[in-house]
């Protein structure tokens, strides 16, 4: 195991500390990881397959729906996979492209998490508000334009961390269980502005804009829903609940990804610690595909179709 380093130049990989406390306990971690980890594929795969195969729900809502799943894949093959290679490691060592490599991926699936959840929010904002104009505004092109527009948007997040990859590490010990950017910075012999700018503008455009923009969506659904027919009102609550639900959640994770836990530490138990800020990669891609894959009654009858080969 490499211990603390007086040349930087000599680190050439990380030491993720906070496998040390694992034990035996080892191989039971290893099972629920790996079981989740390919839970969390199969759920959001078979929506995207449903709504691929079936015609009916080749609308705008699903085809948004069907990117935010693979995002979803996206979001967890960031993590889990190096969770799973380094639950038996002896060394816990991860080579520094490694460790770049799984911020660039993480790094881009926050931002398309927002923003896809943004065009499904101004999705439903056109469907409920102006009904006659929805397939003007909303037809397929604009929705796959939107689509590339959410990925693209997102990659450009990696140049906005590319500073990284350039700075000189005086410490290669990343106390948790992934390659954290926050903790990596801290580890590097200078702390530039820069990366205060870099926290700030990923805040601002990833989170912030993307979150008021839904906020403004749905209290306009809402000012609508209160002058229209119970029926429309039941309507939108069941296209709009998921929604709602799934931002709720990602705003309780964001909190959580904030809490500097320095100031904690005493407090907190270690497995507390490593979880919280893990808690949107485990819990958002997998309440995905469960809370529109159940609740829309579209995709719900289109998989028993799929599944019992009913035409």
């Amino acid at each position: 195991m490499k211990q603390k380093m007086e040349n930087s130049s000599e680190i050439v990989s990380f030491v993720l500390s906070a496998y040390r406390n694992v034990g035996d306990l080892k191989y039971l971690y290893f099972i629920i990881i790996l079981f989740w980890y390919v839970s969390i594929c199969v759920a959001n795969t078979v929506l995207i397959v449903v709504i691929h195969v079936d015609r009916r729900l080749h609308e705008p809502m699903y085809i948004l729906l069907s990117n935010l799943c693979v995002n979803e894949i996206n979001a967890s093959t960031s993590l889990y996979p190096l969770l799973l290679s380094q639950m038996f490691s002896d060394s816990h060592e991860v080579t520094v492209p490694w460790c770049f490599l799984q911020m660039c991926f993480m790094y881009t699936s926050a931002p398309a998490e927002f923003w896809g959840l943004a065009a499904m929010a101004y999705d439903r904002y056109i469907s409920i508000c102006h009904p006659l104009r929805y397939n003007v505004i909303m037809n397929t092109k604009r929705v796959f334009l939107l689509i590339l527009f959410v990925w693209i948007f997102s990659l450009t997040f990696i140049f906005s961390f590319s500073f990284i990859f350039s700075l000189k590490f005086c410490r290669n010990i990343v106390d948790n269980v992934y390659c954290d950017h926050q903790l990596m910075i801290r580890l590097s012999c200078s702390v530039t502005t820069q990366s205060y700018i870099s926290e700030l503008f990923f805040a601002i455009v990833s989170i912030f804009i993307p979150f008021t923009l839904i906020s403004v969506s749905y209290v306009k659904i809402l000012a609508v829903c209160r002058k229209t027919s119970i029926e429309n009102k039941q309507k939108a609550v069941t296209t709009c609940t998921p929604q709602i639900v799934s931002v709720s959640n990602l705003f309780v994770g964001c909190i959580f990804q904030s809490i500097d836990f320095r100031f904690l530490i005493a407090r907190v138990p270690d497995e507390v610690r490593i979880i919280l800020p893990m808690y949107l990669l485990i819990c958002q891609p997998m309440l995905t595909p469960f809370l529109y894959g159940f609740n829309l009654p579209k995709i719900r009858h289109s998989f028993k179709r799929l599944l019992f080969k009913r035409k």
